[in-house]
């Protein structure tokens, strides 16, 4: 609906809808947007009240209704229900997502609320005043909607978790911060239209978090406070709390026989390797050493039976 602004203070701003007027409340305004007296400006209905000088009509420029009813006013095709919107995000002032659908194969309804040239959309924009506004394509599959809700960032994967309503989105490191927007704006958007909560995650960072806790085992459990006031671990499993200091002590000590182990197995290694390392002689070296051995037993070469008598004579 069009209003003329009557009236202006701090608490609300007051639209001539011509018989009535309408209640535009500070909490259903947006920010940065001044509104001047005499200036036409269009708003959604939100409530109607019954007072005693009649009925008196609540109206809001932050809702996402009006988004929808000011596409339904630029676009044909959605007046005629050949386009449908089936979601809407919208932080007022600063930017919408919305979901289209398109009930005829012939019609394309990112094209047909875009325009040409994107006259359609400008339009929308002109009356948010300067409100940015992406249309995505909806589509039942939740994979391809989360990946049509965050862009213009490109997504590699998607993974889900039904359990836990979240979506796992893995994207170029270079797309990351793209991925994300400006204060997580992008992100936040993605998942108010989606309705999954959105964990987005770089290459390099999902690597990292795949090779440093695979293989690994963690303890089940949680830090509670006891009677006492101290802080203790109850294991999920049950039995008795484990206290800090006690946490601290088995950690000390598993590290202890840790070290020790590795110490043993590296002594073993060195006996090994000392093992190893001497020399084998070969068969026919050993055969040479044992006759030098045995020419030095003898020391000196023997003397003919003719030279023993010839010296015994002389003596």
């Amino acid at each position: 609906m069009t209003g003329i602004v009557q009236q202006t203070d701090n608490r609300y701003t007051l639209l001539d809808l011509g018989k009535v007027e309408a209640l535009l409340p500070q909490a259903e305004q947006v920010s940065y947007e001044r509104y001047e007296h005499g200036a036409r400006l269009k708003a959604y209905i939100v409530e109607v009240r019954k007072t005693t000088k009649g009925p008196q009509i609540v109206v809001s420029r932050s809702h996402p209704g009006l988004i929808k009813r000011l596409f339904e006013l630029e676009v044909p095709e959605i007046s005629s229900g050949a386009v449908e919107i089936k979601a809407a995000a919208r932080e007022p002032g600063h930017r919408t997502k919305i979901a289209v659908w398109s009930n005829d194969p012939n019609v394309d309804p990112v094209g047909a609320c875009v325009g040409a040239r994107g006259s359609r959309v400008r339009m929308v924009t002109n009356e948010l005043r300067g409100e940015r506004v992406d249309v995505v394509p909806y589509s039942d599959d939740p994979v391809e909607l989360i990946q049509s809700a965050l862009a213009p960032a490109r997504v590699r994967e998607v993974r889900l978790d039904d359990e836990t309503g979240t979506a796992t989105v893995i994207v170029s490191d270079y797309q990351l911060s793209l991925a994300i927007g400006k204060e997580g704006q992008n992100a936040r958007l993605a998942a108010r239209l989606t309705g999954w909560r959105i964990d987005i995650k770089s290459e390099t960072q999902l690597a990292e978090e795949e090779s440093g806790y695979a293989g690994e085992e963690w303890a089940e459990g949680e830090w509670i406070q006891n009677e006492a006031g101290e802080m203790v671990w109850q294991p999920a499993e049950g039995g008795s709390a484990v206290s800090a200091t006690e946490w601290a002590e088995g950690a000390d000590g598993a590290d202890e026989v840790a070290g020790a182990e590795g110490a043993a197995d590296s002594g073993t290694t060195d006996a090994a390797a000392s093992a190893a390392g001497a020399p084998e002689v070969p068969v026919e070296g050993a055969v040479a050493a044992d006759a030098v051995a045995e020419e030095a037993a003898v020391g000196t070469p023997e003397v003919p039976v003719g030279d023993a008598v010839a010296e015994e004579g002389t003596a």
